[in-house]
């Protein structure tokens, strides 16, 4: 009996991330699909992927940018749609973009009475508007999760790391299963 059990816990491990994955991919696919519903399976999508492409290029026009730079900023004085633009935009420009900002991989030391390390990246490297030159602000991303939190951390209990980020987040996402 504890063979088959066994046999079937191993299944669920091999089967489960698989029809997972599937599953969200799919129902992202079916929602992007379902934006633009032609009648047709996918053709919503290579649309939405045509549209996005446009707006990529024209907003990177000389005579475009200032729009969106006005349209930004109104977005940011309308009361509380200010505060989920913003918010948003700053998420997607921390992933993606000119301005990432999880590009510096990091361990922390976390206490100076304890050997704990922490992994993290550091989104500011100065603190000079607050008179504080030896801090820097490193987040920390929870596992599984997707929040973290945010410390100011000494200078020297900080060390860089030599990895790409995103192998990085991954590890700290998986609650350090995945390899490093």
């Amino acid at each position: 009996m504890t063979r088959i059990l066994r046999y079937f816990l191993n299944g669920l491990l091999i089967v489960a991330p698989f029809t997972i994955t599937v599953w969200i991919v799919v129902a992202i696919i079916d929602w992007l699909n379902s934006l633009f519903d032609l009648g047709i399976p996918g053709l919503g999508i290579g649309l939405m992927f045509v549209l996005l492409t446009l707006i990529g290029f024209i907003s990177s026009s000389f005579f475009v940018k200032p729009f969106i730079v006005i349209t930004g900023r109104w977005f940011n004085k309308v009361p509380l749609v200010g505060i989920v633009y913003s918010s948003i935009k700053d998420l997607f420009d921390a992933f993606v973009g000119d301005n990432q900002k999880f590009n510096k991989p990091v361990m922390v030391k976390m206490s100076e009475d304890s050997e704990n390390l922490k992994f993290g990246f550091v989104t500011q490297d100065t603190f000079s508007a607050l008179n504080v030159e030896d801090r820097v602000a490193v987040y920390f991303p929870h596992s599984y999760n997707f929040s973290g939190e945010l410390f100011v951390v000494p200078k020297h209990n900080v060390v860089y790391l030599d990895l790409p980020s995103s192998d990085v987040m991954k590890f700290i996402v998986s609650g350090g299963v995945s390899k490093l």
